[in-house]
């Protein structure tokens, strides 16, 4: 299996499921240097501020991260304004980070 979150896929995860451990967050940081890890409330979420040059682009890239949580089946949290969109992944299951978190952000980053 490779390295490159980009090209893998999330698997299902429920509550109990592990999250991302202090050993492996710096080296799954480091594939997705954009991205800022947050606390909020307590829990670990990676957050991403994209810009563009106007409200359309936005919101048409705003869409295509909403296609890529369904294939995906994990859904970010997406604050679409003029000229930005905010995504923040998390998994709500385990109220932290899982690898899928990590995966997804990759992902994102493919979709400019």
């Amino acid at each position: 299996m490779t390295d490159q979150l980009s090209v893998q896929k999330c698997e299902a995860c429920q509550v109990g499921a592990p999250q991302v451990s202090d050993e492996e967050l710096p080296a799954l940081l480091s594939q997705i240097p954009d991205w800022i890890p947050e606390v909020r409330n307590g829990v670990m979420m990676l957050e991403r501020e994209y810009k563009f040059k106007n409200y359309k682009l936005s919101w048409a890239f705003a869409n295509k991260v909403s296609e890529l949580a369904e294939e995906e089946f994990h859904h970010p949290a997406i604050l679409l304004e003029w000229g930005k969109v905010k995504i923040t992944w998390w998994t709500h299951a385990i109220k932290g980070l899982h690898r899928n978190d990590f995966i997804c952000a990759a992902k994102t980053d493919k979709l400019l």
